[in-house]
């Protein structure tokens, strides 16, 4: 098998790693983040975290690191496929379950400003305030629908219907957010097929190998 196949083999293998490794590690410091107190600089993101399925991006990583043990048997078997095709399927249901992630993302963002008007309902006062001072916006609307939280952003009505309402601010920093991680989640997907494609070599050129080892063996010169 050309060495060429084999290292792009164990270059998209580590990659395949590097993904579950990013899942899991950035659910975790998300969920100590949503669970941290709020802050001027983190509300907006911590409101968005409040709606992330966590619990299905540790499993997504989980299924990726049982699916990197499938490939250990492959490469302690050089002549096996039996294990890569195994692997293979395993890699499929992996860029799957991230893909549906990813969908769900990205429908979050077509229903955007509803939903967040939803979210900013639900809030307390304080938060309400937090994300009035970090867009500089009063109220959600405009000042007066919902009517503001008072704070030294909008101390009073007048101050407050000179500035606008925080649902732009809020909606769109809410879409570049959903946007980076729907974006990511296909990256991912996009890897995946990269390494589906690399099993597909490996799978070819064992193939290959055992037809030309059968062939010698027939003609009496031994297996290779």
């Amino acid at each position: 098998m050309p060495d060429g196949v084999k290292t792009s083999f164990m270059v998209a293998e580590a990659l395949f790693l590097g993904t579950g490794v990013l899942l899991v590690a950035s659910s975790i410091i998300w969920m100590n983040e949503k669970n941290s107190d709020a802050s001027i600089e983190n509300v907006a993101r911590t409101l968005l975290l409040d709606h992330f399925p966590f619990p299905a991006l540790i499993a997504n990583g989980a299924i990726i690191f049982i699916t990197l043990l499938l490939a250990l048997p492959a490469f302690a078997l050089p002549t096996s496929r039996g294990w890569l095709k195994a692997h293979s399927w395993f890699v499929v249901i992996c860029a799957t379950f991230t893909l549906v992630l990813g969908l769900n993302e990205w429908i979050q963002t077509l229903q955007l400003r509803a939903n967040l008007e939803d979210v900013w309902g639900k809030q307390s006062p304080r938060v309400q305030s937090l994300l009035q001072q970090k867009f500089d916006c009063c109220g959600y609307i405009d000042f007066a629908s919902p009517r503001y939280a008072v704070d030294t952003t909008c101390p009073n009505d007048l101050v407050a219907a000179t500035k606008l309402g925080c649902v732009g601010p809020f909606s769109s920093f809410s879409e570049k957010w959903l946007n980076l991680i729907f974006t990511a989640a296909f990256g991912v997907v996009g890897l995946d097929f990269i390494l589906l494609l690399c099993i597909a070599m490996v799978i070819k050129g064992r193939k290959e190998q055992l037809r030309y080892r059968r062939i010698d063996e027939k003609r009496g010169v031994g297996s290779i």
